[in-house]
C-alpha cells in the first residue's frame, strides 16, 4: 500500500486551486518552502511532475489533473471520517466570511453565535462589503464562503439559494403627509437615499423615474445603514430592504410610503468554490438559510 503524507495531499490540492505557491502557502498557515517541499516530495513519490513551473505561473501537468479529483477524494475521505465521528470540534482553521452590508445589519449575530457553537474551533475572518467586490474576492479564493445578494456576474461552484428581501419606501415618522395617491413626481422631487451607484437597484431606480418622465433626486451611499439614518433623520425619502427598516417602522421612527412600484427583491445566496467543502461550509451555509428573515 502506497504512503502518502496528508499535508503532501493537502497541499496538491490547495496549490491547484489557488494556482500559487505563497497563496496556498497563506492559506495553509505555513511557508513557501515548505509547499514546495511537501510538493516537491509528492511528485517524488508518485514518480511525476504535478506542475509546470514558469515565472509567475503554476498549471497543472497533464498527469496532476488526472490525478487532482483523487486527491479531492482523500481530502473529502478525511473530513468524512472526522464528521462521522461526532467531533465537530476537531476541525479548525478560519473561515473566511464575506456578507453584504443588510446581512451585517440584520441576522450576522445570531449566525456568528450558533457557527461558533457548532464549530468552537473555527474561527471566523469577516469582511462585509458590496455584493460585486465579494463575487470578485470568492472567484480570486480570497474568502470561503459569501452570504451575498445577485446577480452574481461570475459563478460559484457551489450555491444555497437563502431567500428574498423586498424593498420597501419609507419616510421619517414626523414628516407631512405626502399626496395620496403618490405619484413618481412626488417622489422624484424629493431626495432618495438608496444603494450605491452602478448597483442593480440603483440602475432600476434611475430607469423607473426615467421612464416616468421625470430623472430622480437620487442620493446613493455604500453604506446602507447611513441612509437608514439619513432617513429617520427626515434627510430624505428612501428605498430600502424590507429586513433592514422592519425594527425602525416597528418603533415608530420610520413608516411606509405607499407606491405602487419598488426595485426587485434582493435575491440572496450563500456562494463558495471549495472542492472538498469542508462541513463547517455547509453547516455555515445550513445555519445562514435557517436564519434568512422571511419574503414579506
Amino acid at each position: 500500500m502506497a504512503q502518502f503524507n496528508f499535508k503532501h495531499v493537502q497541499a496538491f490540492v490547495t496549490v491547484a486551486d489557488l494556482g500559487n505557491f505563497r497563496r496556498a502557502a497563506e492559506r495553509l498557515n505555513t511557508t513557501q518552502p515548505n509547499i514546495s517541499n511537501r510538493i516537491s516530495q509528492l511528485e517524488h513519490q508518485l514518480g511525476d511532475r504535478l506542475f509546470d513551473r514558469d515565472a509567475g505561473s503554476v498549471l497543472l501537468t497533464r498527469k496532476g489533473a488526472a490525478l487532482l479529483p483523487h486527491a479531492r477524494a482523500i481530502l473529502r475521505a478525511v473530513d468524512d471520517m472526522v464528521q462521522a465521528n461526532g467531533r465537530a470540534d476537531l476541525f479548525d482553521g478560519v473561515l473566511r466570511l464575506g456578507v453584504s452590508e443588510l446581512v451585517a445589519q440584520t441576522w450576522l449575530r445570531p449566525f456568528l453565535m450558533r457557527f461558533k457553537e457548532a464549530f468552537p474551533a473555527v474561527d471566523v475572518e469577516l469582511t462585509v462589503d458590496l455584493s460585486a467586490n465579494l463575487t470578485r474576492a470568492l472567484a480570486e479564493r480570497d474568502l470561503d464562503l459569501t452570504f451575498q445578494s445577485g446577480p452574481f456576474d461570475i459563478a460559484a461552484r457551489r450555491e444555497l439559494p437563502l431567500g428574498q428581501s423586498p424593498y420597501v419606501w419609507v419616510v421619517a415618522a414626523g414628516q407631512p403627509a405626502l399626496p395620496d395617491p403618490l405619484t413618481a413626481r412626488d417622489l422624484a422631487a424629493q431626495p432618495i437615499l438608496t444603494h450605491a451607484r452602478g448597483t442593480a437597484p440603483f440602475l432600476q431606480l434611475e430607469q423607473h423615474f426615467r421612464g416616468a418622465g421625470c430623472p430622480a433626486r437620487l442620493v446613493p451611499s455604500s453604506n446602507i445603514a447611513a441612509c437608514l439614518h439619513l432617513a429617520m433623520d427626515g434627510l430624505g425619502l428612501a428605498c430600502l430592504p424590507a429586513a433592514m427598516v422592519a425594527d425602525p417602522i416597528a418603533a415608530g421612527r420610520l413608516r411606509r410610503i405607499d407606491y405602487g412600484w419598488t426595485p426587485e427583491n434582493l435575491a440572496f445566496a450563500a456562494r463558495w468554490n471549495s472542492d472538498p467543502t469542508p462541513p463547517y461550509i455547509r453547516t455555515a451555509a445550513d445555519i445562514a438559510q435557517g436564519l434568512f428573515p422571511p419574503e414579506g
